[in-house]
């Protein structure tokens, strides 16, 4: 059996998890055009259920936050009900799972809210070739920004949906404050320009994110709530001339709640800004004292790094799961991994092919 640090267990706060392998979120694209959790997807998260912690794909929190094709939510009674199945399925095999809270922000388009343009920050489009719609591949579309005036709705739809998320049973919520979405939005000099108390200064733009954090922990107890960020992350065309300052920062603040963990997408396999050197999980260790996730393209043996020099307790793995759901069996006995399963059908309504399909390892 192999010694490596990922197998050792981890109590995360009153949770105790048997390895610190986690499996990362990931859009999957199965929950239907009602985005209702399902069978088929209780069957994925429960093939992989031998993981510390499963992280949900990013789930949203209301028709606004949509923006990507056949994801789930958490806005309505029988999204919760799907969700009860996911979770019972995981649960019963052992395992623990958070849901992923998330809000597409200018990473949408109108053709997923009936003509009306997504919301923003501010109203700066990304700059890239193409988004897919319900009516196919559509170029990217100015985003209107969010009025000041509508904002404590936009906190009131985090602070129900983590209330779903407890009904449906589920063991934590991790914010997704990263990629680009709606939060890291806020986050970054980039796309916010807003001369409000939500703009500008780094305090100002880390607002939003205090107050969802503020407002889901009136639900769930601290060391029940996450957050994802990525500092070095250039998907969804960011990258902030200040990211340095601006995330470390956030994590200061962040760092006062004695949240579950902080999830910090360090590796680069989304692509780099390069507006200076990479952040590392060290610097976050100096100003972050509660659990801290790696994540980002990492293989076994740079996870087992970053558990043994102590920057990170919890190592997330995505795209290696998705080709081996005993992913977790393979790193412990040094099993080859499954070759990636078809990028096409990855992210993609392809039902349970590349999804539910992809055998155990046999010698």
């Amino acid at each position: 059996m192999s010694e490596s640090p990922l197998f050792q267990s981890f109590e995360l706060s009153d949770l105790t998890l048997n390895n610190r392998i986690v499996m990362a979120p990931m859009t999957r694209a199965r929950a239907g055009k009602e985005r209702l959790p399902n069978a088929l997807m209780a069957d994925y998260y429960c093939q992989r259920a031998a993981a510390g912690l499963i992280i949900t794909e990013a789930t949203t929190i209301s028709e606004q936050a949509n923006g990507w094709n056949e994801s789930p939510g958490i806005y309505t009674n029988e999204m919760v009900d799907g969700w009860k199945t996911v979770v019972e399925s995981v649960h019963g095999a052992g395992g623990n799972i958070f849901l992923q809270l998330w809000h597409c922000g200018r990473a949408s388009h109108s053709s997923f809210h009936d003509g009306k343009p997504a919301v923003a920050p501010s109203a700066i489009k990304i700059d890239g070739d193409y988004i897919h719609t319900p009516k196919g591949k559509e170029d990217y579309e100015v985003p209107r920004s969010l009025e000041t005036g509508e904002i404590p709705t936009l906190i009131e739809d985090y602070q129900r949906e983590a209330e779903r998320a407890k009904d449906a049973g589920f063991d934590g919520i991790e914010i997704h404050s990263a990629n680009g979405y709606l939060l890291d939005e806020f986050l970054q000099s980039k796309t916010n320009h807003r001369d409000d108390q939500y703009g500008g200064s780094i305090e100002n733009r880390y607002r939003l994110l205090g107050e969802v954090i503020d407002a889901v922990t009136s639900v769930w107890p601290a060391e029940r709530v996450a957050v994802r960020l990525s500092p070095n992350g250039a998907f969804n065309d960011m990258g902030s001339p200040d990211y340095r300052e601006q995330f470390i920062y956030v994590a200061e603040q962040l760092d006062k709640y004695g949240l579950s963990y902080l999830h910090i997408m360090d590796g680069l396999a989304f692509g780099f800004h390069e507006l200076g050197e990479p952040m590392t999980l060290s610097e976050f260790r100096k100003v972050f004292h509660a659990p801290i996730m790696g994540n980002c393209g990492y293989t076994k043996e740079e996870a087992e790094e970053k558990i043994s020099t102590g920057d990170a307790d919890l190592a997330a793995f995505g795209r290696p799961f998705i080709s081996n759901p005993d992913l977790v069996d393979r790193f412990q006995h040094d099993w080859p991994l499954a070759e990636d399963a078809d990028v096409s059908a990855w992210y993609t309504p392809a039902g349970a092919e590349e999804y539910t399909d992809f055998p155990t390892y046999s010698a």
